[in-house]
């Protein structure tokens, strides 16, 4: 694929990473910048680094802290004491042991996620695992294997990047972490999840997922840490857990860039 069918933030890491050599590299990114002046994710306004938002659009973002859920994550409006589950967490228990997300879904984190993942700003990643990081500190164990959801292989040629294995590569790059994107994959295709009801995507995930056959010796008995952009009701995730369980697997966590959470905006 030729540099002028790539996408911006593609074009400045292929080049850094194929045409110069480590000497250059800086030189090159200051090239590049003045080819491809780097912008806000949210308003496109002048920045000095690409893989940030401007104060005004940062603000908009709205961090999910404590109080929460410690099951699902979800934020509490008020302390509910020790070991308090939320609703969700009692009525529908997950297959995985704890769920966090650094953020609460809404306008500013849908256009970034739109941006990483259609937008050819792979670099948005570094912003977003940063997040993540701070995010998922209790669940970021030094032995822990960061398994990122795979895309069908026809999905990752269309897309020609996995947005949830950027954000586990950078992840990785911060923390030290081992990251295995091949224990479990995505062998059936299933439509875009996207408009579609809770049960719907339950269904559409069913079954897609298998785990690596050898997985026990792969995974050596470490944990695991998912790593998704966005959960909305978790079908996904939950899908993945069950067929790495069934691979052998054993302590599942999962932690996302963002997740939904009712009454604050609409899903995706």
């Amino acid at each position: 694929m030729g540099l002028m069918a790539r996408g911006e933030g593609e074009v400045k890491d292929w080049t850094q990473r194929h045409w110069l050599g480590p000497g250059l590299r800086r030189l090159g990114a200051l090239v590049l910048d003045q080819l491809y002046p780097p912008v806000c994710a949210g308003c496109r306004a002048p920045l000095e680094h690409s893989d940030a938002l401007c104060g005004a659009c940062f603000a908009q973002l709205r961090p999910i802290t404590e109080p929460l859920c410690p099951v699902l994550g979800l934020p509490f409006d008020s302390d509910q004491g020790d070991g308090a589950l939320s609703a969700e967490a009692i009525a529908d228990p997950p297959p995985f042991d704890r769920a966090r997300a650094a953020l609460s879904y809404g306008e500013m984190v849908g256009t970034l996620v739109s941006q990483l993942k259609y937008g050819d700003r792979p670099e948005l990643a570094r912003l977003c695992a940063r997040l993540m990081a701070g995010a998922g500190r209790d669940l970021l164990a030094a032995d822990t294997v960061l398994v990122p959801v795979p895309l069908h292989p026809q999905r990752l040629r269309f897309r020609r990047y996995n947005q949830s294995f950027l954000l586990a590569q950078e992840l990785a790059r911060l923390t030290g972490l081992r990251i295995d994107p091949h224990l479990v994959q995505r062998h059936r295709q299933t439509r875009q999840q996207v408009g579609l009801s809770g049960d719907a995507r339950t269904r559409n995930v069913q079954g897609a997922f298998v785990a690596h056959r050898d997985l026990p010796r792969r995974l050596g008995g470490r944990p695991i840490v998912i790593i998704d952009d966005v959960y909305t009701t978790g079908a996904t995730v939950k899908a993945v857990t069950r067929a790495l369980k069934r691979g052998g697997a054993g302590r599942i966590d999962v932690l996302s860039f963002a997740r939904v959470v009712i009454g604050a905006d609409l899903p995706i």
